[in-house]
């Protein structure tokens, strides 16, 4: 069963960082792909940052050069560290990861952002 673990939400002013960590079941190099996704009330659940099948990176337009998607293989953690954060980044995050055919979604994470 795996299982994805999100944590390090909460309520931070604009301007400020947060970090988010997903720990994952097993060996997270097991996945053939990995990423944060966010979702805010009202609106679809977006990708954020994440690992392709090919071993690159991809950003969402609205948070390069702020947020920085990080993997430690040995602790099967997935972090994403943002920074200058904004309001339009309030949103509930989750952490997600492919495998063969099987996707898989962490419970999410609240990111609230005041102005």
């Amino acid at each position: 069963q795996v299982q994805l673990v999100e944590s390090g939400g909460g309520l931070v002013q604009a301007g400020g960082s947060l970090r988010l960590s997903c720990s994952a079941s097993g060996t997270i190099l097991d996945y053939n792909s990995m990423g944060w996704y966010r979702q805010a009330p009202g609106r679809q659940r977006e990708l954020v940052a994440g690992f392709t099948r090919g071993g690159g990176i991809r950003y969402a337009d609205s948070v390069k050069g702020r947020f920085t998607i990080s993997r430690d293989n040995a602790r099967n953690t997935v972090d994403l560290q943002m920074n200058s954060l904004k309001p339009e980044d309030t949103a509930v995050y989750y952490c997600n990861a492919v495998r063969l055919r099987d996707e898989y979604w962490g419970q999410g994470t609240q990111v609230t952002v005041s102005a």
